[in-house]
């Protein structure tokens, strides 16, 4: 049976990957069907997904996409399909929460929403649990009315695991031989094995010549219940819970009151990480005071000129781009048996929402114009607050800045997003009373001055403090020098800006 159905789930791989990719069915796992590199759990599943039931129309199972690399499960955040609205391509189902951000489940082929299995609110569904059905005529709707989740992930699919794990333990002759004589099995034994279905072939005997007894047939079920595997989560039908709204609880004698806010995903892995990299990671720190008067005044004028509105962190951003080429060894990642250096930078800029901190990415800083940083930067904020992220716009990274100047800190010190080496964190802007060297035998030799302080936190793993203090220098110069930045294109990088009208 297991043969069997390997061999209908092979033809109908070969067919998702020789046509266009099936709704829900990743092609990797398309080609690890082909080749046979699927267990037998993803392959219960998945071919519950692309079965047809005999009772039912025509129709699709939807299974939770893979939207995130580090992805295991996700949340359904919010339908925007009811079931009997019809989609067309590149409409978004559903909103899933993953444990980066909330990404759109967007169709890539006409139908109609014909059975939602997992509501609005549905938390932790397994990667590739069915999530919907989907039919091609809308007059097929009305026969998933009392479609349940367990028919998309039937049971009688786990029976052949089960039978190739009783398949291994050969049978002694003597057993063998039981199963053809009467005398060989008790009669308590046989009318407790036909209870309990069990093959008498598989149970060895311990009474006379062999003869197989009751409590050999109890000790072969107990035996077999110790080696059986626990269940994977993806089979385990999903129980969509309503979320409820915070609410108020009374507060106790002598307490203040307090609410009790519940964790979306997105924070609940975003908490772990966090702990993982500050537990895991050995961070050191480096801080270097940069004056902005010069940048400052950049800025004035190139606001002059550019159609987009240019901000210090933008030009920030490009100074710590530049900072990287020019100091490879920070712009790298630690990845676990080796440390993987980036030639270009994608910069990751912190931005907080509604549904806490990420970090979209500007990719190739180091090779656009400051224009074009303040424009993309706009965009990929916009996204962020308005959930619009794609996942290539927020996976991966190879430094990533923090500026929490507008909050009016002195310091800001930020933990380590692994596999990246390190993150720069930004401070306000603020008038400083310095001593002018150029002054020092004069009646006022000093000068006021507007300076921020960048603090660069640093995984020890990939980053010494050698490195890390050749970057804060260079940093340094390019911020309160900008027009060195100027001249850190090179002239293939100029053509290259050109040619892709950046």
């Amino acid at each position: 049976m297991l043969s069997r159905l390997l061999y209908v789930a092979k033809v109908a791989a070969g067919s998702v990957v020789r046509s266009k990719p099936y709704v829900g069915f990743p092609s990797v796992i398309a080609r690890s069907l082909m080749t046979g590199r699927l267990n037998t759990p993803q392959l219960v599943n998945i071919c519950g997904q692309m079965r047809r039931f005999s009772a039912y129309p025509t129709h699709k199972v939807l299974a939770m996409p893979n939207l995130s690399p580090t992805m295991t499960k996700g949340t359904i955040a919010k339908w925007y399909k009811k079931e009997g609205d019809s989609f067309a391509p590149g409409d978004v189902l559903c909103d899933v929460e993953t444990d980066k951000a909330t990404v759109g489940f967007e169709m890539i082929e006409n139908g109609v929403l014909a059975k939602v299995l997992c509501p609005t609110g549905s938390k932790d569904v397994p990667l590739f649990a069915p999530v919907a059905v989907i039919v091609d005529n809308a007059s097929d709707v009305a026969a998933f009315q009392n479609f349940k989740i367990e028919e998309a992930a039937p049971a009688k699919a786990k029976a052949p695991e089960k039978k190739v794990e009783e398949k291994k333990p050969e049978p002694k002759p003597e057993a063998k031989a039981a199963t053809g004589e009467r005398s060989l099995v008790s009669p308590s034994a046989k009318k407790f094995a036909a209870e309990h279905k069990i093959d008498l072939a598989l149970v060895k005997g311990t009474g006379p010549r062999g003869r197989i007894l009751k409590e050999d047939v109890q000790a072969y079920i107990d035996s077999s219940k110790k080696a059986e595997p626990a269940k994977p989560a993806a089979e385990k039908p999903v129980e969509a819970k309503k979320p409820t709204p915070p609410k108020p609880v009374a507060a106790l004698p002598g307490l203040p009151e307090f609410l009790d806010i519940e964790l979306t995903n997105y924070k609940r892995v975003a908490a772990e990480r966090l702990t993982e990299a500050k537990q895991t990671v050995p961070h050191f720190y480096v801080s270097v005071d940069c004056e902005v008067d010069k940048l400052l005044e950049l800025r004035e004028k190139l606001n002059k000129a550019s159609k987009s509105k240019i901000s210090i962190n933008d030009l920030l951003v490009k100074a710590a781009a530049l900072a990287c080429r020019k100091v490879p060894d920070a712009n790298a990642a630690w990845m676990g048996t080796f440390i993987r250096r980036y030639k270009d930078v994608d910069m990751c800029v912190a931005v907080q929402t509604p549904n806490g901190l990420i970090a979209p990415i500007v990719p190739r800083a180091n090779l656009k114009g400051v224009e074009q940083i303040a424009l993309d930067t706009k965009a990929i904020i916009e996204k962020a607050k308005a959930n619009k992220l794609k996942p290539e716009e927020f996976i991966g990274g190879t430094f990533t800045i923090s500026n929490a100047g507008m909050f009016g800190i002195s310091q800001l010190i930020s933990i380590v997003n692994p596999p990246q080496a390190c993150i720069l964190g930004v401070s306000q802007v603020e008038k400083m009373l310095l001593v002018d060297e150029s002054k020092i035998k004069t009646d006022q030799p000093w000068r006021i001055a507007s300076r921020l302080t960048g603090t660069l936190s640093c995984d020890h793993r990939v980053v010494d403090g050698a490195v890390a203090s050749e970057w804060t220098k260079e940093f340094k110069k390019l911020v309160e020098n900008p027009n060195l930045m100027m001249l850190q294109m090179n002239s293939l990088e100029q053509i290259f800006l050109s040619l892709i009208h950046i």
